[in-house]
């Protein structure tokens, strides 16, 4: 899969043409920005304690690191070198404890009409991006050999210090299920979670935050030597992208948000947020698979295939699905199944609707009773669910949502939400709002998420029925930042567009933007 295939696989900005960074006043080296609300000083620090950190000279050195270094091959294939630098743990004490960072570079060929540095984010949160700079210097065709391309995995993801709370799972997503025991199981399956975390990594846990990997991202534009860095981020990259230009106003060139989180959509419960977007991919890909009646059998409308995958949630409800891959034997039932169905819908080619079709299918069978080996993509979203393969990036990701914003402690509180959504919401509703780590979470956030109270020049990047970040909510962040232009991809049910879904509208509009740095005059749509 290559980097720019995985942002669309995960979960869960243009032009700023500034003459000059503002006075000092303005710009607070601690990265508190202007009115990013109660509580904002924490964690900062001042310009004499990290300037050891922005006097580092990194070692660009080769990025392999042993023989089965896949992302290291990757990287080096494409020309890139890798180096670490070291960033405060917390910021309120720069001279104490430090984390190391780990970037990748694919340096500027043309070096006569450089613009600079690009750093990119896939997202997540908690996903490593150190291989994203591959996907997007060859997305950004021509216009890439103007600029250094920087990949940098997020404090305690990837190579950077990484965060793993061994959990016996690689997602904290799970259904509610159908009854009042099944609720409790996930209850008490999230606070394991939580507590797990907390014995594992309970004294790092405060400094997980985004406000903390934007001021990474400033230690790393003051390394590069950049004035100002401009900035490609996809999903959750887009709020770590609005942090930054709302924590550090000024420094920010180019930004380019795909598929942006609005500010009041993001936090433990984002995925309620979710669920009509979900609802209306599911049933595109119903109708999809009801054209294709002939080879998959579900039934030649909509309303048939609908049903034929409420049926399969009901029979895990009463006995689990038995699935073996040869290596393993996996046991799903209605907590597990809608995750997988869910973790499928972000894509709406006909490769990756095949591919859910035939996941429904070998699930079909199974509730049938029948002994089925699983077809690979779902074998590897089994043993993501099932077995604790990805818990380093499980953990990441729920430790950055509750490191930034608290979340409900009653567990009826997302009960009695299930309980609302069920009848207009079966399989989705149920799942968006189970409870999450959050709820038991060994530590309450030390700053309040950021407001977004200053304007920046960005380039949004949207589709219409993006199941993953809403066109509602780019919509939203949208008018928060007045100066920002939104490019919109009309009818396409796919989560990351540049360089990834292959329009030709949109990968041409964002490059020109990154080749000329000027912001299309209004607002545009490109066709799918």
């Amino acid at each position: 899969m290559t980097p720019l295939r995985r942002v669309a696989a995960a979960v869960l900005t243009a032009a700023a043409c500034l003459t000059a960074l503002p006075a000092a006043a303005e710009a607070d080296p601690g990265g508190t920005g202007p009115g990013p609300g109660p509580g904002a000083g924490a964690g900062t620090g001042t310009s004499a304690g990290l300037a050891r950190y922005h006097h580092q000279r990194p070692d660009w050195r080769s990025c392999v690191q042993g023989p089965d270094d896949d992302t290291g091959r990757t990287l080096e294939k494409a020309g890139a070198r890798c180096a670490t630098i070291s960033v405060p743990l917390d910021y309120s004490d720069p001279g104490g404890r430090t984390l190391t960072l780990a970037l990748s570079r694919i340096k500027a060929t043309d070096t006569a009409h450089r613009a600079g540095a690009l750093l990119v984010n896939s997202g997540g949160p908690g996903g490593p991006s150190l291989d994203l700079a591959v996907g997007v210097r060859e997305a950004m065709k021509g216009v890439g050999a103007r600029y250094d391309v920087i990949g940098m995995d997020p404090r305690f993801v990837g190579r950077s210090s990484p965060l793993d709370c061994h959990w016996p799972t690689g997602t904290w997503i799970r259904s509610a299920g159908t009854g009042r025991q099944a609720f409790d199981r996930q209850a008490a399956f999230q606070r394991g979670l939580a507590e797990s975390c907390g014995r594992t990594a309970g004294d790092v846990l405060p400094h997980v935050t985004t406000r903390n990997t934007a001021r990474d991202m400033d230690v790393v534009r003051e390394v590069l030597g950049e004035r100002r860095i401009s900035y490609l981020g996809y999903s959750y990259g887009t709020y770590l992208g609005t942090v930054y230009t709302q924590m550090f106003p000024g420094r920010t060139d180019r930004v380019v948000l795909d598929g942006a989180i609005g500010p009041r959509d993001y936090g433990p419960r984002m995925l309620s947020t979710m669920l009509d977007a979900n609802e209306r991919a599911l049933e595109h890909w119903a109708d999809w698979a009801a054209r294709r009646d002939a080879r998959y059998g579900f039934g030649r409308t909509r309303e048939r295939v609908l049903a034929a995958v409420h049926d399969i949630v009901r029979t895990a409800a009463r006995r689990p699905l038995v699935l073996d891959t040869g290596k393993r034997t996996y046991e799903v039932d209605d907590t597990v199944v809608p995750s997988l169905l869910f973790g499928d819908l972000a894509d709406d080619r006909d490769p990756a609707r095949a591919a859910l079709a035939d996941s429904v299918t070998a699930l079909r069978r199974a509730a049938r009773g029948e002994t089925v080996e699983p077809p690979e993509p779902l074998a590897e979203a089994l043993a993501a669910a099932l077995t604790g393969a990805d818990s380093a990036s499980a953990s990441a990701q729920a430790a950055i949502l509750c490191g930034d914003a608290a979340a409900p402690r009653d567990p009826e509180t997302y009960r009695d939400a299930v309980e609302k959504s069920r009848a207009a919401h079966p399989l989705f509703g149920p799942l968006f709002h189970n409870t999450n780590p959050c709820a038991f979470w060994p530590s309450t956030p030390r700053e309040e998420p950021t407001q977004v109270r200053t304007d920046a020049r960005a380039l949004i990047v949207a589709a219409t029925g993006d199941p993953r970040t809403t066109y509602a909510a780019s919509r939203h962040l949208h008018g928060l930042l007045p100066s920002s232009r939104l490019l919109t991809l009309q009818g396409a049910d796919h989560h990351g567009q540049f360089g990834e879904y292959g329009n030709a509208c949109v990968d041409g509009r964002v490059n020109a933007y990154l080749a000329t740095g000027r912001l299309p005059a209004t607002d545009t749509t490109c066709p799918k």
